[in-house]
């Protein structure tokens, strides 16, 4: 009677085991909750109430960063911002270089004078970017570029604001952000709060977005 009692025991030990490391294995294999962003307070290309928002955590001197807006931004404004389908919003995520801070400072100047100027001024930094172990974005450079680019915007203004760094508590709530959403390089991209696998990939984050449409229609 005591061996079967100890093996009873035995028995009743290993189910109790295996049930809580297939509880274990279940929580680990859930998938993560989406990241929560306060879309309101970032600059937006497209509709407010587009379906699907894709953000992008970037540093003006970041060469990959560059390359995105060359290649893949276009793609995604014409085939998906301006098809209602999703909007594009930026995150800066200044951690280059001190000159990476001077630049996000005159982008956020910028956009708070004019929300539409802001992805002019967006484009012509990447486009023009300069030697990502130079120091290059001066606020002579940037103020002398928006003038470039003829933005509507007040240039003594955007040169108060840089010297000033009128907006530099936004720009350390923007890297904020980056950090409790864990990332940790640029570009990185979001979509409806998950991060993207392949941000040089339009047609995988293309499916990516047509996936996170039909979440939000079932929903």
């Amino acid at each position: 009677m005591f061996i079967i009692g100890t093996i009873v025991f035995v028995v009743i030990i290993f189910v109790a085991l295996f049930m809580m490391a297939a509880k274990d294995t279940s929580s680990t294999t859930t998938a993560a909750e989406p990241t929560s962003f306060n879309y309101s307070e970032l600059p937006r290309l497209g509709k407010e109430d587009a379906p699907v928002k894709i953000v992008e955590f970037g540093d003006f001197k970041c060469p990959a960063c560059a390359q995105f807006t060359g290649l893949i931004k276009p793609q995604i404004v014409k085939e998906l911002v301006d098809s209602g389908k999703a909007s594009f919003y930026f995150v800066n995520m200044a951690f280059i270089g001190p000159d990476s801070e001077t630049a996000s400072l005159a982008a956020l100047s910028i956009y708070h004078q004019n929300a539409d100027e802001f992805w002019k001024f967006f484009d012509a930094v990447y486009a023009n970017q300069g030697n990502e172990d130079d120091k290059w974005a001066t606020e002579d450079y940037l103020v002398g570029l928006a003038e470039k680019e003829k933005l509507n915007i007040d240039l003594e203004l955007l040169r108060k604001d840089i010297k000033e760094r009128t907006y530099y508590d936004e720009l350390q709530r923007d890297i904020k952000t980056a950090s409790d959403a864990g990332v940790n390089n640029t570009p990185t991209i979001f979509i409806n709060g998950v991060k993207s696998a392949e941000p040089f990939n339009f047609d995988a984050i293309s499916a990516e977005v047509n996936t996170a449409a039909k979440a939000a229609e079932a929903k």
